[in-house]
């Protein structure tokens, strides 16, 4: 899993958060619940607490295993070659003369609304390895749409 010196520490504080916060809520939360009355009655509040609980692991679970596949994105400031790559800022230059500004990161850390793009997505796929210059064709919801590349950072 690709992702940013920044990405990481987002992740591994979401961790923490989950774990020394929200999960002893939780228990307190199934405690009272159980207080309140019987476990084996149709308890809303103590299924509630459950599905929390288990929504709340299932979260720590997937950081704990995004912590140990993450592969930090080197700084591209000093990759001279001008190819697109995981890290790079690039700006592309569609059919009708618009130009957009992406930049390229793991799927964990992608914000299309925020300009960064997945390398996995049809888009972020297409441009990794192009360079100024090339221009690539790509099926999107809209219809095939070509992007040439015009500047790589």
């Amino acid at each position: 899993m690709y992702v940013s010196v920044e990405g990481l520490e987002r992740i591994k504080n979401e961790l923490e958060e989950l774990r020394n916060v929200r999960r002893p809520e939780v228990a307190e939360l199934i405690r009272r619940a159980r207080e309140i009355g019987d476990i084996t009655d149709d308890s809303g509040q103590y299924e509630a607490a459950k599905d929390a609980q288990m929504f709340l692991e299932g979260r720590i679970r997937q950081l704990e295993d995004s912590v140990r596949r993450a592969v930090i994105i080197e700084d591209q400031s000093n990759q001279a070659d001008g190819r697109v790559r995981i890290g790079s800022t690039v700006v592309v230059i569609d059919s009708e003369g618009l130009e957009e500004r992406w930049t390229i990161v793991g799927q964990a850390e992608a914000d299309a609304a925020h300009g960064r793009i997945s390398n996995e997505s049809p888009v972020g796929g297409a441009l990794v390895g192009k360079e100024v210059g090339d221009s690539v064709q790509i099926e999107t919801p809209l219809g095939t749409q070509t992007f040439t590349v015009s500047v790589v950072d």
